[in-house]
C-alpha cells in the first residue's frame, strides 16, 4: 500500500533544495516560507534526521545532506510523473503551457515568424513569450526553455546548437546612393552606429576591423551614434539613422522586407557565438518542455 500523506512535505523538500532557501521554494509553492520550512521539518522528525544543511548567509541558505541528494532524484521523477497522470485525467482538450525566454531583437526578427508552425505540430501546447535581453535563471524554473546567443555553456542547462552567427553592415534602403557604388570608402563617411553591448569571447567586430577588411583606406572618423542595447542600433538602422554592424539572425526580418540592406556581403565577418536552445535537464522532464526544446532544435536542419 502507498504512503502519500506526505506528499506536500515532499514537494516542499524537493523545491527547497533546489532553490537552496525557504523563500525560492514558497514563490513557487504559493505558500509562505514558514510554512515550506513546517512542511520540511515534519518530514525531518518523520525519518529522525536533518534533511537540509541550514546556514545564515551565502546565495544557498539550504544544502541537502548526502542521504537527501541521493533521494532527490527519485522524488523529483516521482512529482514528474504525479503531474503528467494528472494531465492524462483531464484528457486530450488539456492544454499545456511552455514559458520560452529570448532577446527582443531574436523573438522580434526571428522567433515569431515561426512559432505558427510550432502551433500547427502541438496545438495543444500553449507558448507564453518572456522577452528579455537578461539572462534567465533557468536552473531555477525561471523559464523553462531559452534561446542563448554566446559560446555555448551556461551552468546548470543542456545546450543544443541552433545556428551560427556573423556580423553585417546594413542601413535603411534610403541611405544608400543612387549615382554611386557602396564601397568601404563610402560607408566610413557615413554615420557609423556603434553596439556598445559587451560580446565576451564572441569575436565582434569594431567598425575599424570590419573597414579594414572591407577595404577602406583610411580609418573612420571618431564618432558616430552609440547605443548600448542591440535591439535599440537595430532600431536606428531602420529609421536611417546610420549604418549598423548587426547580427544576421536579428535582421532577418528586415532584409527579406526590404527595410534594410545587407551592405557588401561579400565581407564576412563570422563570429564565435553561436544560437543555443537551452533547457534545465528538470524541465526537459515535461513533455511540453520536450516538445519545444526538440522542435526548435530541429530548425538547424531547415
Amino acid at each position: 500500500m502507498r504512503n502519500l500523506t506526505r506528499l506536500k512535505s515532499l514537494q516542499a523538500l524537493e523545491a527547497s533544495a533546489r532553490h537552496g532557501s525557504f523563500v525560492g521554494a514558497s514563490t513557487e509553492l504559493d505558500v509562505t516560507p514558514p510554512a515550506v520550512g513546517q512542511l520540511v521539518r515534519s518530514l525531518e522528525d518523520w525519518v529522525g534526521y536533518p534533511l537540509l544543511k541550514r546556514s545564515r548567509s551565502g546565495a544557498e541558505r539550504l544544502t541537502p545532506v548526502d542521504e537527501t541528494q541521493d533521494a532527490l532524484e527519485d522524488i523529483a521523477q516521482g512529482l514528474d510523473l504525479l503531474e503528467s497522470g494528472l494531465r492524462k485525467l483531464r484528457g486530450r482538450k488539456a492544454r499545456s503551457v511552455v514559458l520560452v525566454t529570448a532577446s527582443q531583437a531574436l523573438v522580434a526578427n526571428w522567433l515569431l515568424s515561426r512559432l505558427e508552425d510550432f502551433s500547427a505540430t502541438c496545438p495543444n501546447i500553449d507558448v507564453r513569450l518572456d522577452v528579455s535581453d537578461r539572462v534567465i535563471d533557468l536552473a531555477q524554473g525561471e523559464a523553462d526553455v531559452g534561446i542563448r546567443c554566446g559560446l555555448g555553456s551556461w551552468k546548470g542547462v543542456r545546450s543544443t546548437f541552433l545556428m551560427g552567427e556573423e556580423i553585417i553592415a546594413v542601413c535603411h534602403n534610403k541611405l544608400i546612393p543612387t549615382e554611386l557604388d557602396v564601397t568601404a570608402g563610402w560607408i566610413a563617411e557615413q554615420t557609423l552606429i556603434h553596439d556598445g553591448t559587451a560580446h565576451p569571447g564572441g569575436d565582434f567586430p569594431t567598425w575599424a576591423e570590419w573597414l579594414a577588411r572591407a577595404g577602406a583606406n583610411e580609418p573612420p572618423a571618431d564618432g558616430g551614434l552609440k547605443i548600448n542595447s542591440t535591439a535599440a542600433v537595430i532600431q536606428a538602422a531602420v529609421t536611417a539613422r546610420g549604418v549598423a554592424l548587426v547580427r544576421k539572425a536579428l535582421v532577418a526580418q528586415e532584409l527579406e522586407g526590404g527595410r534594410l540592406v545587407h551592405l557588401m556581403p561579400e565581407v564576412r565577418w563570422p563570429v564565435k557565438w553561436a544560437y543555443y536552445v537551452v533547457a534545465s535537464p528538470k524541465a526537459l522532464r515535461r513533455y511540453e518542455v520536450t516538445a519545444f526544446h526538440d522542435w526548435l532544435a530541429a530548425l538547424n536542419c531547415r
